[in-house]
C-alpha cells in the first residue's frame, strides 16, 4: 500500500492485487452499496502508472468540493474520471472491475491504515508492489480504449497520453 497526497490534506491510498478470486462478490457489494469500507476497484491492466490515477483523483476531489459529482460516491467518481469517457455506465464497466477480474487496483480517499487493511481483507488475492503496474499493463487494450496512436507514443509515454485524456475530457 502507498499513500499519495492529492491536495489540501486529502490523500489517496492505493494497493495493487493479483490472482484475485472474488471479483464478482466485490462487484456485487459495490453495486448494492454494501461495500464496507467503501473503496474504488479499478481494472489494473488499464493502468500503466499511478500518475493518471492521481490525476483522476484530483478531478474527483475538485468535483466533490463543488458538490458536482457525476456518480453517487467519490470512489465511483474516481473510476469514472479514470476512464476518459463521458458515458458513466461504459466507464464503470470498462475501467472498474468485472466478474472475472483477477488484477485489481484498490483505492480509497483519506484512508486510515486500519481502513486500508480492511480493504485488503475484502480482496482474496496477493498484494504486490505498485511498481508492477507498468510491466503488467495491457498496452494494446489501453491504446484501443483511449484511442492512442503509435505516432503519439513516439513523442509521449502511455501514462502521459492517458493523463491528457483524463484532464481534457470535460473540455472536449
Amino acid at each position: 500500500m502507498k499513500v499519495f497526497e492529492i491536495s489540501r490534506g486529502n490523500t489517496l491510498s492505493l494497493s495493487l492485487f493479483t490472482e484475485v478470486t472474488n471479483s464478482k462478490e466485490l462487484l456485487d457489494s459495490m453495486q448494492a452499496g454494501t461495500l464496507e469500507p467503501e473503496a474504488a476497484f479499478l481494472n489494473a491492466s488499464l493502468i500503466p502508472d499511478v500518475f493518471p490515477v492521481l490525476a483522476a483523483a484530483h478531478k474527483t476531489l475538485i468535483a466533490k468540493s463543488r458538490e458536482s459529482l457525476t456518480t453517487r460516491t467519490p470512489h465511483s467518481e474516481l473510476v469514472y474520471n479514470y476512464s476518459g469517457s463521458k458515458h458513466i455506465t461504459e466507464s464503470l464497466k470498462r475501467c472498474g472491475i468485472a466478474d472475472s477480474s483477477n488484477y485489481v487496483l484498490a483505492a480509497r480517499f483519506n484512508a486510515s491504515p486500519d481502513e486500508m487493511e480492511a480493504v485488503g481483507k475484502l480482496i482474496n488475492g496477493q498484494e504486490i508492489d505498485l511498481d508492477e503496474l507498468e510491466a503488467r499493463a495491457n498496452q494494446a487494450q489501453m491504446q484501443k480504449h483511449y484511442k492512442i496512436s503509435s505516432l503519439e507514443l513516439g513523442i509521449s509515454s502511455l501514462a502521459d497520453a492517458i493523463t491528457c485524456r483524463i484532464a481534457a475530457r470535460d473540455t472536449l
